[in-house]
């Protein structure tokens, strides 16, 4: 068999290295305006995206209203961009990392800062509420249904305002009143007229008044009775009156008998018009007073004076005296000091026996003001005019 020889070939390996050269230069050209192109429509392309990228929305802040031309994508960047800062307490519509879209609409509602006075210190609290009540409600601060609003719950919030909650507490109190005994009198044919007999002592009762006292802040407003009850009866005292006719008494010597002793004793007729007017002068001279079977003597006697009524019962006026004793019904007035003496006892006709123990600002010269335990008693006694009042002094006269 015979031996293959390779091929040989006309070209040698530098005359292939000199082509490739040939065809880079003949073609770069070519790769140039290629290149170029590609950038030009990369460039191209990115302005399209980037003009499909614009977005407008709406911003609202404290409700004016602007609109807003961006290209940004969340809603903290677009702030940034437009130079809109916001503070953490202000309220937003929408997160600030909330991603934005063309036409989208965001509110902004600024917070302002109030202070809040309640139960002894002040805080200052920011809030972007309407009224008094929704910025309490919001920021946790309990009101109960007594407490006061300072300015009204309804009222519209604005910057540095000042609130004010008054805490209203209420307490129920028992307390004992003395319920003072009635005199009783009955005729008693076997005394005579005017001779009076003790057949039952009198014995004062017990009454127990629930008390409402009102706190605002801690500090006493107010106090009333809201309930009364009687735990302990009283006993009325009962006075046996005589009706019994007195004997007659002897009688007196006739006119002609003192005339003729007068004659014999050489006292003229003017002498003894004298001396009988003297002695029926002593005889009627006192001023003693009896009314309702007591004696007593008078310091002066008040005339023409009006009486109305007051009670425990109403709001703010309370049970202890400007004298410092309890109100007691059937007992206590209200007088004017300059014209009745505190503690001083008095009698006014169709009332009774009273001791002058408190004042009051409408209580001035013939004016009295007459207790009564319930408002429904002191409302119907009314106004009352023209009664008579004889001033005693500090002892209340006793029965006859």
């Amino acid at each position: 068999m015979g031996n293959f020889q390779p091929e040989e070939t006309h070209e040698s390996p530098s005359s292939s290295k000199s082509y490739a050269l040939r065809w880079k230069h003949e073609n770069l050209r070519q790769m140039i305006l290629v290149a170029i192109f590609s950038i030009a429509l990369l460039v191209m392309v990115s302005l399209i995206v980037y003009s499909q990228g614009g977005k407008e929305i709406s911003l609202v802040v404290d409700g004016k209203v602007q609109t807003l031309e961006t290209r940004e994508g969340m809603l903290n960047e677009v702030l940034d961009e437009h130079a809109i800062t916001v503070s953490p307490h202000d309220e937003i519509s929408m997160p600030l990392n909330g991603a934005i879209q063309d036409g989208d609409r965001v509110t902004i509602k600024r917070a302002v800062a109030v202070n809040v006075t309640a139960d002894g210190k002040t805080e200052q609290i920011y809030t972007t509420k309407d009224t008094v009540q929704e910025a309490l409600q919001n920021e946790g601060v309990k009101v109960s249904e007594d407490d006061k609003v300072y300015p009204s719950v309804d009222t519209a919030v604005k910057a540095d305002l000042n609130i004010k909650i008054v805490r209203v507490t209420k307490q129920t109190a028992k307390q004992e009143v003395a319920i003072p005994y009635k005199v009783i009198k009955t005729a008693d044919p076997s005394l005579y007229k005017g001779d009076n007999r003790v057949i039952q002592n009198g014995q004062e009762g017990v009454m127990v008044q629930t008390i409402e006292k009102v706190f605002q802040d801690g500090e006493l407003v107010s106090k009333k009775m809201t309930d009364k009850a009687v735990s302990k009866n009283r006993v009325d005292k009962v006075i046996a009156v005589g009706s019994k006719k007195k004997p007659e008494p002897k009688p007196e010597p006739k006119p002609e008998t003192l005339v003729a002793a007068a004659s014999t004793t050489n006292v003229s007729s003017k002498s003894l018009s004298d001396k009988v007017k003297k002695v029926s002068s002593s005889s009627s001279s006192s001023d003693t007073i009896t009314k309702d079977g007591v004696s007593f003597k008078a310091k002066k006697v008040l005339n023409n004076v009006s009486m109305t009524a007051y009670s425990s019962e109403e709001e703010g006026i309370g049970t202890k005296t400007a004298s410092g004793t309890r109100v007691q019904e059937g007992r206590t007035i209200a007088v004017d000091p300059n014209v009745i003496p505190l503690g001083w006892w008095v009698y006014i006709e169709g009332v009774g026996f009273r001791r002058a123990e408190d004042t009051g600002g409408a209580i001035k010269g013939n004016k009295i003001d007459v207790y009564y335990d319930s408002l429904d008693q002191a409302l119907t006694f009314g106004r009352k005019k023209g009664k008579t009042v004889y001033v005693i002094g500090p002892v209340k006269p006793e029965l006859n």
